[in-house]
This record gives C-alpha cells, sequence and structure tokens, in this order.
C-alpha cells in the first residue's frame, strides 16, 4: 500500500479548507425577487446608549435610526 506524500498539517489544512469553503452554486444562488422599497429583518447590536437615544423619543424609533442610518451612509 503507497503512504501518502502529504503530510499531516498539509492533510488537515485541505480537509478544514475543504469543510470551511461555501460551494459556488450556493453562494450565486438570489435570495428571491427583490421588492423595490421593501424592508429586510435583521438582528443588529447596538450600543445600548444609542439604542437608549433612537428609543426616547417612543414609538418610530426604528424608522429614525434607519433614517440614521441612511444619512450616514449617503443614501438619502
Amino acid at each position: 500500500m503507497a503512504r501518502s506524500t502529504m503530510s499531516a498539517r498539509d492533510a488537515a489544512e485541505a480537509a478544514f479548507k475543504k469543510t470551511t469553503t461555501k460551494p459556488v452554486e450556493a453562494a450565486s444562488v438570489a435570495k428571491g425577487p427583490v421588492i423595490p422599497g421593501a424592508r429586510e429583518q435583521v438582528s443588529l447590536r447596538i450600543d445600548r446608549d444609542v439604542l437608549e437615544h433612537f428609543q426616547a423619543d417612543g414609538p418610530g424609533w426604528q424608522d429614525r435610526l434607519n433614517a440614521a442610518l441612511r444619512e450616514a451612509a449617503g443614501l438619502s
């Protein structure tokens, strides 16, 4: 039986790369139709004081936060 010329480290790195690399097909698949103006629900970590600042004026804080993010990103 022939012995592999690959070192244990090279074999481990190859196995790691194989299990952590996304298949090309999965990366190119679209999530679905894009609806103009639609919002997407996400989970986002925000500093407590920033969250309290936007919530201080009551309901509508998510819209205010979104507007501030749009302005900061140069989208408004």
